[in-house]
């Protein structure tokens, strides 16, 4: 069973951009992480990438926390206390892994997927080991967004969240314990909230689309780095908010498919920085700048609300 970070080992299965972002973040608490990663080209960036991130942590010393693998196979299952499954989005895969991962990990051992698409309770579906089954999803970059959402499949042990959340307030992140494995679980169905309304405006002309997003960060998302929508409502009066409820909701978008803004883009190919136009033009250039400010403003986000965020031990930093 996983015990404190700096006491556990995890293995994250799968060495792309969330999975590597994962491990630093394990590493950066101490806990000794093996990445297996298949793709021998994607493999072989991983050190450099790892002694890169970790100095920019902060943890320079802790980069030898971390190391990778080709398979399953390389792995010593008897000193894994937690595995992450950060693979592709496809639900055939990811059974077929967990499968494996239950025949190998020791009966103690957590088994978690970050997956956004699929509940828990589909993957573990038909599982023995379901009940040490969780979900545990980050949000990109991993190592810079604080929240994790760890959920409870139907079959997942309530006692095996509540250990895997204090292991990861240990790791320095903030979880929220999700009781239900809805689609989008916490997070994302808050977001396609907000997104939902958004879009639903830029199709009936009432905004830009950067009119939008200056709507979010410099007015109401501005201060949700100081409280939430629930706090909030104590800040300015739970009865003033209630009151603007009743005047908006009955015009608020309940549309149940994407808007048209998104569809035609996707159409039409246009799916954002990868391909070099979604709402706004990208050149390589010009991606890697917006890359960069938008994990600088993440990392002068975590200073401003460090106090607030659990303390990693530092001992060996």
């Amino acid at each position: 069973m996983i015990d404190k970070p700096s006491k556990s080992t995890a293995l994250v299965v799968g060495g792309g951009t969330m999975g590597a972002d994962v491990a630093l973040l394990l590493a950066r608490a101490g806990c000794r992480t093996i990445v297996m990663e298949s793709s021998n080209a994607r493999r072989q960036l991983l050190p450099e990438y790892f002694v890169r991130g970790m100095t920019d942590l902060g943890y320079p010393q802790r980069a030898d926390k971390l190391s990778a693998c080709a398979s399953l196979d390389d792995v010593a299952w008897n000193e894994i206390d937690l595995v992450i499954e950060c693979i592709p989005e496809r639900l055939d895969i990811k059974q077929a892994l967990f499968t494996e991962l239950a025949r190998r990990a020791r009966p103690d051992a957590l088994l978690t997927s970050n997956s956004s698409s699929f509940p828990i309770s589909a993957i573990a579906a038909n599982l023995a080991s379901a009940q040490r089954m969780l979900g545990l999803h980050f949000f990109m970059p991993a190592h810079l967004v604080p929240l994790v959402e760890v959920i409870l499949g139907a079959a997942s042990n309530p006692a095996h969240a509540e250990t895997l959340a204090a292991f990861m307030r240990g790791c320095g992140m903030v979880p929220v314990i999700v009781k239900r494995d809805l689609p989008g679980f916490l997070a994302n169905r808050l977001q396609h909230a907000l997104a939902r309304e958004a879009f639903a405006m830029i199709d009936d002309g009432v905004a830009t689309a950067q009119d939008v997003d200056n709507a979010v960060r410099f007015g109401f998302g501005f201060r949700f780095l100081a409280a939430g929508p629930v706090l909030q409502r104590d800040h300015a009066g739970v009865e003033v908010h209630t009151a603007a409820a009743a005047t908006m909701y009955p015009s608020l978008s309940a549309a149940t498919v994407p808007a048209k803004a998104l569809r035609d883009k996707v159409a039409a190919g246009k799916l954002g920085m990868k391909t070099g136009e979604g709402f706004f033009q990208w050149t390589a250039e010009s991606a890697a700048v917006e890359r960069k400010r938008y994990d600088d403003l993440l990392r002068a986000g975590l200073k401003l609300i460090a106090t607030e965020l659990p303390k990693i031990d530092a001992d060996e930093k």
